[in-house]
């Protein structure tokens, strides 16, 4: 998994013109793609990291501070651009993988006293933010230990 997390004053996210979900910080928007290696097991992994990491103000992380998340389905986060103008999706899980992930994501987070607000999955999605410090940080599983599939699925 691949997570672009970024500390928020405020964020939301409309689908067909109506909000599906949205915070007010101090608080964080995570951008979440999946691949083809992801489990259930690397979601909560990494749900426990991003509830726990001290980005927010003062050095506290979400639990901390009872900081809500906004978690936006993300498979772009898996382009490949090394060939050609048009990036390629292949390294990205399909839907019917990555959805159950993703929500695994999402209910880790809540497990953690997170209060998350979603996107809907696989929907052309506007999303809002006042990216506040500004703060970006990128959160890899392949840089943390985290479950993997026998199956690696890179091309």
């Amino acid at each position: 998994m691949k997570i672009v997390l970024q500390t928020v004053s405020r964020a939301s996210v409309t689908v067909e013109g109506s909000v599906t979900g949205e915070i007010s910080g101090p608080g964080l928007l995570a951008l979440v793609g999946v691949t083809h290696h992801d489990t259930p097991g690397t979601a909560k992994k990494l749900a426990e990291k991003v509830a726990a990491l001290r980005i927010l103000p003062g050095e506290k992380s979400c639990v901390d501070l009872s900081a809500p998340v906004l978690a936006v389905s993300q498979f772009t986060l898996y382009a490949d651009v090394r060939k050609g103008r048009r990036p390629s999706w292949s390294a990205a899980a399909p839907g019917d993988v990555s959805e159950p992930i993703f929500d695994q994501f999402v209910e880790s987070l809540r497990e953690a006293g997170v209060d998350v607000g979603t996107g809907v999955f696989g929907a052309r999605m506007q999303v809002e933010l006042i990216n506040d410090g500004p703060v970006t940080i990128i959160v890899d599983s392949d840089d943390l230990d985290c479950p993997r599939s026998g199956t690696h699925g890179r091309q």
